[in-house]
């Protein structure tokens, strides 16, 4: 499901269960991370689909990249593998008014 930075924010907040997952690159997210991020770069396939199975499918995942595309990309991947709670910042980092770690 994709969301805006108001509503996917508001769900990290009332999600007993929730992870922050970052898929964009490891030399991306040195640059500049949303707090509490989980970094699983989804073009090294083996390891993203290693980490995602280390998350409980009753977890609710919110997951962003630079502009939205790969994260979208990767919600659709985690739906596949029976997660339901996944949720796409939409215009990933570039669009984020919050803060952000370097």
């Amino acid at each position: 499901m994709n969301l805006d930075e108001k509503k996917w924010t508001e769900s990290i907040e009332n999600s007993k269960n929730s992870k922050i997952l970052d898929v964009r690159t490891p030399e991306e997210f040195d640059s500049g991370y949303i707090k509490e991020s989980i970094n699983l770069n989804i073009y090294d396939s083996h390891s993203f689909l290693e980490g995602i199975k280390g998350l409980s499918k009753s977890d609710f995942i919110h997951v962003y990249c630079r502009s939205g595309a790969r994260s979208f990309q990767a919600c659709e991947i985690m739906k596949q593998m029976g997660y339901q709670s996944v949720y796409n910042l939409e215009g990933g980092i570039l669009d984020w008014q919050g803060e952000i770690i370097k």
